[in-house]
């Protein structure tokens, strides 16, 4: 990977660090964009050192923040002039509202990810081939997108969690309407599963659902390195452009649940969320 440039969203810990770690252990220039600085630039310098690699830097984004993914994409396409890796990674499943208003697993799984890779989809194509992976899970089994409702957050006794599976979907069927929109252009995307990682995703989880899931993390759990696999097989592996869209896990591609292959509702998905995002 010598010569290409990957970002690599909440690439400080988790999955998403040790994409990075691999990523610039392959010789690549990292950019890690995660919302904690200390966290950061910790992260950034370890990789480092342990690889070798000097091309690992930290850039700051809060994709709970429209406005910092807009500063964020305005700063690396001015200071940086390759792309080709666009890793959304980053994901939270607490509840709550952004400061844009929109519910926060939406916005920081989905909706961030969506206007960043807009933002910078001009310098894909220019570097092409190039490619998007967008982490999602096999959760998208139980979204429910209502496109006259995105970005609200569900109701109900487990609305948290439905936001969450409600997200996956999102991304599931991103992937999917992005290869679509960029047949041609050698910018390619996958949807990909890493498997049930112990990660520190179900930090703000109910305390009653964090008995049941730490325990459970720590037994039947995969550790990072294992999640990121999936993760790095889409980015790197050779000869996957034919299957741009497509949903990957651990055994490669597959068959999404139905939803996730609506193509009806992914076209309605983009249209709701470029209008969400103001583009």
């Amino acid at each position: 990977l010598r010569g290409r440039t990957a970002i690599v969203t909440g690439g400080s810990s988790g999955i998403g660090a040790a994409t990075a770690l691999e990523l610039a252990r392959c010789g690549a220039r990292v950019i890690l964009a995660t919302r904690s600085a200390r966290r950061g630039e910790a992260a950034a310098s370890r990789i480092r050192r342990e690889t070798g690699n000097n091309e690992v830097l930290f850039m700051h984004l809060d994709l709970a923040s429209l406005r910092s993914v807009r500063a964020f994409a305005s700063t690396f396409l001015r200071q940086e002039p390759q792309l080709h890796l666009l890793i959304n990674n980053a994901g939270v499943s607490a509840g709550g509202t952004t400061e844009d208003g929109f519910s926060l697993p939406f916005q920081v799984n989905h909706l961030g990810h969506f206007l960043l890779t807009q933002l910078l989809l001009e310098r894909l194509r220019s570097c092409a081939p190039s490619r998007v992976v967008i982490v999602a899970s096999s959760a998208h089994c139980a979204g429910r997108l209502r496109p006259e409702r995105l970005g609200r957050p569900p109701s109900g006794l487990f609305s948290t969690f439905q936001d969450y599976c409600d997200s996956k979907l999102a991304n599931v069927l991103h992937a999917r309407e992005l290869a679509t929109r960029e047949q041609g252009t050698q910018v390619t995307c996958y949807a990909v599963h890493p498997g049930f990682v112990n990660t520190s995703l179900f930090r703000h989880a109910p305390l009653w659902l964090q008995a049941l899931l730490v325990p459970l993390a720590w037994l039947l759990f995969l550790e990072a390195a294992e999640g990121a696999q999936a993760v790095l097989d889409c980015a790197t592996r050779d000869g996957l452009e034919p299957l741009s869209g497509r949903y990957f896990t651990h055994s490669g591609p597959r068959v999404p649940w139905p939803a996730g292959r609506d193509d009806r509702l992914a076209r309605a998905l983009w249209e709701g969320s470029e209008r969400l995002v103001g583009l």
